[in-house]
């Protein structure tokens, strides 16, 4: 007696195709851009600070303030557009976020004064904090789950390359004597609106659609990726629609009672990675041209070093990409939360030695990327997909909090207490903490399938 084959649902369909770079690498190159200018946004702070101090004689307490809304701005777009992406789609918010940003930071260009600026940068923030969640929700929904590891920590790469950009534009225009941050911004949202046309062409995500009872759409979509990705035709179900969210601003604020709902200590556990591994990151690199500057460096060097840190940390992200299909999520985030503490404080204790010095943060570099990454992969794969872009917007947007503090907690409170050595020691040990915590409060995510 033979028993009948299950047929596979529609989920299970898309996590078993093969991979075409044609069909869900579009979509990862696309999401992945979005990425890139998350990076670029976040790291201009410390090439324009100087230029807009001189230009409107700002205070350092009125720059904190400014670096300060920016990130919380980012924070608030995580929490509220990764929330409504659950709620309204993936495409929408997908391609929304960037054009706001685009559009934000073409008016802050043209800004005429401090206060203005402010709020300007501070509403760029919010059209950009939903870039991540969002990008990494819909590139792991379209991804087969064989691969989905390398390819979600893979993204990462597109932080450095943004984040390179922009230290080779302030570097450039710095060597060409154009001393004016507003040419800064608009090398950046040129681009950045080419890519808001590009993102009109990506499908909505089938999980979502599913989810949401729009079976015909999600058929479509899936039968199409199974005939471009040369897949063999099968037959398939729909998976059961979840319950019916009501749609606006409230379903959206009750995604975070769901999220401690589904696991509190998955979210705690999220909160405390991101938090905790982005506020050694910005601390570190946002500070380190003034470091730099304050020790034996020109202006010009201390922005092609910070540059150098960005552009290694693409050897990470690709070390890292295979690492966590090999080894899994949870050894390489804390193998590398441990190396990223070492190279950090060894670069603190050399800084007045200019070769170690460099060896040491160049490693930081490449560590710190083995971590990001890994993390990125890891937290968007602990939720279901009713929860995956708000679970991963939250813990994102825990990690603009931090960041939002790294312009005074690092430039007012640690550096002058502490000095250089003690404030990387405390700030490390928040990540790796954070790491030992992962170990034994949460599961390993490698080559589990998506629900």
């Amino acid at each position: 007696m033979t028993t009948a084959r299950a047929a596979l649902t529609g989920t299970q369909v898309v996590q078993q195709l093969p991979w075409k770079w044609g069909v869900q690498g579009k979509i990862f190159v696309v999401g992945g851009l979005g990425f890139m200018f998350d990076a670029w946004d976040v790291l201009l702070n410390a090439f324009i600070f100087p230029l807009i101090a001189t230009e409107w004689s700002l205070s350092a307490a009125q720059l904190g303030v400014l670096g300060t809304m920016n990130i919380i701005g980012m924070a608030i777009g995580a929490i509220t557009l990764s929330s409504l992406a659950d709620v309204y789609g993936r495409k929408k918010i997908f391609t929304y976020c960037l054009l706001a940003f685009s559009l934000l930071s073409l008016l802050s260009a043209a800004a005429p004064n401090y206060e203005v600026f402010l709020i300007l940068r501070f509403l760029t923030g919010i059209g950009l904090g939903g870039t991540i969640p969002v990008d990494y929700a819909i590139v792991g929904e379209f991804t087969p789950a064989r691969v989905r590891g390398r390819v979600l920590t893979a993204m990462d790469a597109w932080w450095p390359v943004g984040g390179t950009l922009c230290g080779l534009v302030a570097a450039f225009l710095t060597a060409q004597g154009i001393q004016n941050w507003r040419y800064q911004l608009l090398f950046m949202v040129l681009p950045a609106l080419l890519v808001v046309w590009i993102r009109r062409g990506i499908p909505e995500s089938p999980m979502y659609l599913q989810r949401h009872g729009r079976e015909q759409e999600a058929r479509a979509i899936i039968d199409d990726m199974i005939v471009r990705t040369g897949a063999p035709a099968q037959d398939y179900v729909m998976d059961e629609p979840g319950r019916v969210e009501a749609r606006g601003p409230k379903a959206a604020s009750e995604k975070v009672v769901q999220l401690w709902r589904f696991s509190a200590s998955r979210t705690f556990v999220s909160w405390m990675l991101f938090s905790s591994v982005l506020f050694v990151y910005y601390g570190a690199l946002i500070w380190l041209p003034k470091i730099l500057r304050d020790t034996k460096y020109s202006e010009y060097v201390a922005f092609m070093v910070t540059t150098g840190v960005t552009a290694v940390g693409i050897v990470g992200v690709l070390a890292s990409a295979y690492l966590v299909d090999w080894f899994g999520r949870k050894p390489v985030i804390f193998g590398s939360a441990v190396l990223t503490a070492a190279t950090l404080i060894l670069f603190a204790t050399y800084i007045d030695a200019p070769g170690p010095a460099k060896f040491w943060i160049l490693a930081f570099g490449i560590v710190i990327e083995f971590c990001i990454p890994a993390i990125y992969a890891y937290v968007s794969e602990l939720y279901p997909t009713e929860l995956r872009a708000s679970g991963f917007g939250w813990a994102s947007s825990m990690s603009r909090f931090a960041a939002a503090i790294v312009p005074v907690a690092f430039g007012a409170w640690l550096f002058p207490q502490l000095g250089y050595v003690w404030t990387f020691v405390v700030a490390t040990a928040f990540l790796v903490v954070s790491a030992v915590l992962m170990m034994f409060m949460t599961p390993e995510t490698k080559g589990q399938e998506l629900h």
